[in-house]
């Protein structure tokens, strides 16, 4: 996807937080390939970042860190993907997860707005800062009502982007992504687990996948999609939030059907429900209501949920045959 740039540079510069994640591979890739210097803040000892990025040591909880990183990136553009992601995991360490997520973004902008350079912030939001599913898709103006640590450390973070707005009168907006998937998805989210599994099955390596509630239903996109639609929200003529999501909802259950399909097996010999894996809200659909960036920017999502389970255990065979 073109998307037009904003600096006022020849050569466009980009500080990426979260940059070895899922998502930070994918825009650090498509930014390189736009031919921006591209800067990635990691903590200290880690790497898996894209090729062609300058790597800057920094912990979102460390704001003297946190200055060095802008200081030395001199960025025209900011994307913040850094975040504690794994929703189950907020409940073991909820004060962790709000210092990251929530802490992070205050101490990153302070940092910008030190340095006092005219720049752009997109910042990765999530729709758990919704709360519980509703059926029904939902868009920028309901109401946050996070039931996880996670999501209130998310809708506290997007709460908080919404002030450097309206009061600072920083160029910052907020992508409310709904759940998006990749190769590159870490193997304890239920994606990649169903992909996971099916590729090994399908290899004789186990022998059954235990889910939890195969009814619950995700919007599920395609991740490097998504990062399309992060760019197309920095370089548009205003800062506004946006839903990012596909519009479409598939249970666990049809997921499982198609990975396993995918390796040419009938999922239902291989996959267990257990009750103990469910978690509330889990019979309700999450859904993404994507009409306002198909309007503002004109960005839709074109990969089907079949293609993407194709893509992820594809490449998980891959994987296991290299």
């Amino acid at each position: 996807m073109t998307v037009p740039s904003t600096s006022h540079r020849a050569t466009r510069r980009v500080l990426l937080t979260g940059t070895t994640g899922q998502d930070g591979y994918y825009l650090a890739r498509q930014l390189v390939d736009e031919g921006a210097t591209v800067f990635g803040l990691v903590r200290p000892g880690h790497a898996g970042a894209a090729e062609g990025v300058t790597l800057l040591e920094g912990d979102m909880r460390d704001a003297s860190s946190l200055r060095r990183a802008v200081d030395a990136a001199e960025p025209d553009e900011v994307y913040n993907l850094a975040a504690a992601t794994f929703v189950p995991g907020s409940w073991a360490e909820p004060a962790l997860t709000d210092d990251v997520n929530a802490g992070g973004v205050e101490r990153l902008a302070a940092a910008l707005r030190e340095c006092g350079a005219p720049l752009r912030l997109c910042h990765a939001s999530s729709a758990e800062i919704f709360g519980a599913p509703t059926g029904r898709p939902q868009g920028e103006d309901d109401a946050l009502a996070p039931v996880t640590p996670y999501g209130e450390s998310k809708a506290r973070a997007h709460r908080f982007v919404a002030r450097l707005r309206a009061e600072h009168g920083l160029f910052a907006c907020s992508a409310i992504l709904f759940n998006h998937e990749s190769p590159r998805r870490p193997a304890h989210f239920v994606t990649r687990k169903i992909t996971m599994a099916a590729a090994r099955i399908a290899r004789g390596l186990e022998q059954k996948l235990v889910l939890g509630n195969l009814d619950a239903a995700r919007d599920w996109g395609y991740a490097p999609e998504y990062m399309d639609a992060m760019r197309l929200m920095m370089r548009a003529p205003v800062a506004r939030d946006h839903v990012v999501a596909t519009g479409r909802a598939c249970t666990i259950r049809d997921f499982a059907r198609l990975a396993f399909a995918r390796v040419g097996l009938d999922w239902e010999r291989y996959v267990v429900s257990e009750a103990a894996l469910t978690r509330v809200g889990d019979d309700l659909a999450r859904i993404g209501n994507p009409s306002r960036i198909a309007r503002d920017l004109g960005w839709k999502a074109t990969t089907s949920v079949e293609e993407l389970v194709a893509i992820m255990v594809d490449a998980d065979l891959a994987l296991l045959d290299a």
